[in-house]
């Protein structure tokens, strides 16, 4: 299919989907907020007459005990409860299993993820099987294929940047067949959002600055995007201008309470707004860095947005220029306080260390370059509605932008 000929049918395939998800009803997740709410949880089971959690995990996070705060007030309360401890990025079908394994043989009724999208990931998967427990997970790979409510689930973040909290996605792997997939399903998103900044307290600031950014990303490909809707441009909106007045404050100061709160509100907020509006090209692209070469999605995503809300020209310029106005830059003309905007990001990049290249193990390959390009053409399109349909070999040229 020509490039001319995609777009035509990429765009009627976006404009059907956005009157058919207006359709539906989408569930936001209820908040429980503050610095040490965590163990608060442990009452909401009682409440909810929840009795066995299971709570999916990290292998670093488990290590340490993020959780203690929780399991401690439910040893204090006569809750039992069962942990699995072992999520990996990307978790893969062999992670899910053994934590349905642990779910069903501790007749567990609900679930509690702590940490990044990684645990998120895995619980959302653990949950799909369990309302379908006669259907493989490759099975409800793709869009509205879970069908069925997952246990009550309570999303803990523990960075303030993949938004995986409130959205409607999870990635899961399968190592034998070299297969990444969404699962994407109203179904899946939390019942519960826990908010409690004292568990980003220790990140280490690179950390926080990525994921920062990758909270921005979220938040600036929702509102340049095609499929707003008034509430995501609202979400959107407010989580750009958390981003710009505290994403510096919680790097510099990682024990800034109100910073690092307003920056989990700002991942909330700017989540709810991709998981309805989509995100764009600076997703598939970092989304393919990151399948070749294992980049951090934080850091490939920190060093795209830029280089492609430029690349994206005056097909963006007015969006971005409301963005400009939303956190006081001023500017002649659309132009020039869209590319301001823009300016301001990169200075928001530089103060914080955040690399203009992808270098070091990660370096892209000049051999590689089609494949990646492809790679990120397929997932963009059609689904994510972007201003700017680019052909694969604009995205290759944009990848020549960040290569060392």
């Amino acid at each position: 299919m020509g490039i001319n000929k995609c777009k035509l049918y990429d765009r009627a395939f976006q404009k059907a989907m956005y009157v058919g998800l207006a359709m539906m009803k989408w569930r936001e997740p209820e908040l429980i907020t503050g610095a040490g709410c965590l163990k608060n949880v442990a009452q909401k089971l009682i409440d909810l007459g929840l009795k066995r959690p299971l709570i999916v995990t990290d292998g670093f996070l488990h290590s340490i005990k993020i959780y203690a705060p929780l399991t401690d007030e439910m040893d204090r309360l006569g809750i039992p409860y069962s942990i699995y401890g072992e999520a990996v990025p990307n978790p893969t079908v062999h992670n899910i299993a053994d934590a349905y394994k642990i779910f069903v043989n501790d007749s567990c009724d609900c679930l509690i993820a702590v940490g990044g999208g990684s645990s998120m990931d895995c619980a959302k998967g653990c949950g799909a099987q369990a309302a379908n427990p006669h259907r493989t997970l490759a099975q409800m790979k793709g869009l509205l294929k879970v069908r069925r409510n997952i246990p009550t689930l309570f999303a803990v973040p523990t960075t303030a940047g993949t938004g995986s909290e409130v959205t409607v996605t999870a990635v899961i792997s399968n190592p034998e067949e070299r297969d990444k997939y969404l699962m994407n399903d109203l179904h899946l998103i939390p019942h519960y959002a826990v908010l409690d900044p004292t568990l980003t307290y220790n990140l280490p600031k690179p950390v926080t600055s990525t994921t920062g950014l990758d909270t921005l990303t979220h938040a600036v490909e929702a509102y340049i995007g095609s499929a707003n809707t008034k509430r995501t441009k609202e979400n959107a909106l407010a989580a750009v201008k958390l981003v710009f007045e505290n994403l510096y404050k919680a790097y510099e100061d990682g024990h800034n309470e109100e910073a690092r709160l307003n920056m989990q509100n700002a991942s909330y907020r700017a989540g709810l707004a991709f998981t309805r509006a989509y995100v764009g090209t600076v997703h598939s692209l970092a989304h393919a860095l990151g399948g070749f070469y294992g980049v951090p999605h934080g850091l490939a995503n920190s060093i795209l947005l830029p280089v492609v809300l430029r690349a994206y020209g005056k097909t963006a310029q007015k969006k971005l220029a409301q963005l400009a106005d939303l956190i006081g830059i001023q500017g002649a003309s659309v132009e020039e306080k869209a590319n301001k905007f823009i300016d301001a990001i990169e200075e928001l990049n530089r103060k914080m260390e955040i690399p203009t290249k992808i270098e070091g193990k990660w370096a892209i390959k000049e051999e590689d370059l089609p494949a990646l390009a492809k790679h990120a053409f397929d997932e963009t399109n059609p689904l994510y509605p972007v201003p700017k349909i680019f052909s694969e070999k604009e995205l290759i040229d944009i990848y020549r932008l960040v290569m060392a």
